[in-house]
């Protein structure tokens, strides 16, 4: 006789990975937008915030390239100079940009509303806190001493430099598991608002969460989100959730303070035996 073994892990959930920008501080996700319009402003390229918004999510040299990328802007950018845009220009352009955005990142770490709740409740269930980012690690010393002021500071925080590649590729979320000290990836839950984030974390073997409003893929000020209306809202929602589930997301919220509700919901799957 044949036999085929399977075990399930049932233990719950145990830590939670969040990013950075537009999804735990900084809502609407200005602070990369506004350094690269000015870094290319620099350079005589004149781009605007949906151009800069394009590649958010990724480690800030590979969001240059996909900036770049684009034909409005290769070809501003071939106007400007007389040749398209090189490898070389990316890496010229990465080292003016990395001293902007570390001048700039301390401003932008206000706390999405919400936050500090769901830090709380997620402290309650005993559960860790990790962070992966876009932000090379200066950025990202710069940004966390400004967020740990406005009293949010998670257990562990990775990024792309401390690790071969950033999103999409899982290292941060594996390195983050030995650092928390943490197992079953499916006992992890990444939080994000950009497609790589759920590509990261879905590359990792984790249940995956895409947040909405508050971050890159709407691209609003909280103030500029109060003034629409509902059905306006509704059609944001709609839009940005249908990116997100198409990328593969098992949820999306509005906002990190819906953030709970769902991981409860993913806890009982896990204790379940589920698996994302």
């Amino acid at each position: 006789m044949t036999f085929r073994y399977h075990r399930s892990y049932i233990g719950g959930l145990q830590a939670v990975i969040l990013d950075w920008a537009g999804t735990t501080v900084d809502f609407g996700s200005f602070a990369p937008t506004a350094v690269f319009v000015r870094l290319f402003e620099r350079q005589g390229v004149t781009i605007t915030p949906t151009h800069a918004r394009r590649g958010m999510g990724l480690m800030k040299k590979d969001h240059l390239r996909a900036i770049l990328q684009q034909p409005a802007v290769r070809a501003a950018w071939q106007t400007a100079h007389g040749v398209p845009p090189t490898d070389a220009d990316v890496d010229r352009l990465y080292a003016d940009f990395e001293p902007l955005q570390i001048d700039v990142v301390a401003d932008y770490a206000q706390p999405i509303p919400g936050l500090l709740d769901t830090v709380a409740f997620i402290r309650s269930r005993g559960w860790k806190i990790g962070t992966t980012t876009g932000y090379t690690r200066p950025m990202m010393e710069a940004l966390a001493q400004a967020a740990r002021a406005a009293g949010y500071v998670p257990d562990a925080i990775l990024t792309p430099s401390d690790v071969p590649a950033g999103r999409p590729y899982p290292w941060m979320c594996y390195r983050l598991a030995i650092d928390l000290q943490v197992y079953p990836m499916a006992a992890m839950v990444k939080v994000g608002d950009t497609v790589p984030d759920i590509e990261e974390g879905l590359n990792a073997g984790m249940w995956t969460v895409g947040v909405a409003l508050t971050g890159n893929m709407v691209g609003l000020s909280e103030a500029e989100l109060a003034r629409l209306s509902a059905e306006e809202v509704a059609a944001l929602r709609r839009e940005v959730s249908a990116r997100f589930f198409a990328a593969g997301a098992h949820y999306v919220i509005d906002g990190i303070g819906d953030l709970p509700k769902v991981l409860e919901q993913i806890d009982a799957r896990v204790r379940n035996g589920e698996s994302p």
